[in-house]
């Protein structure tokens, strides 16, 4: 249990990075760079911690779904970047393989 809301969290620290970097404008302005730094060693801190007890494919997937899927929606809402049912089908099926890898793979 621990594993997986190590992953979790990891893959909401992705997140943060990924929109940092944007925010950050190529890590040039500093505050912005320090949270996308921050978010970087939080993200890899705690996906070490998750493959301690879920398989490192697994783990590895999942923490790149999470990242993925949260950026896409963040830009979405933050940088009003383009929402088609083509786009939002793939981040369904993103979704459905993060689903199917947690229910297929140890507890």
């Amino acid at each position: 249990m621990i594993g997986w809301l190590a992953l979790i969290v990891a893959g909401i620290f992705e997140v943060i990075w990924a929109i940092g970097l944007k925010y950050s404008h190529g890590l040039t302005e500093i505050v912005p760079a320090t949270v996308t730094l921050i978010g970087m060693i939080g993200s890899m801190a705690l996906l070490a911690v998750a493959v301690k007890s879920i398989p490192v494919g697994t783990a590895y997937a999942v923490w790149v779904g999470i990242g993925t899927v949260g950026t896409v929606l963040l830009g979405i809402m933050l940088f009003k970047e383009p929402v088609t049912a083509v786009r939002m089908g793939f981040i369904i099926l993103i979704l459905l393989g993060v689903i199917g890898l947690k229910l297929t793979g140890p507890s």
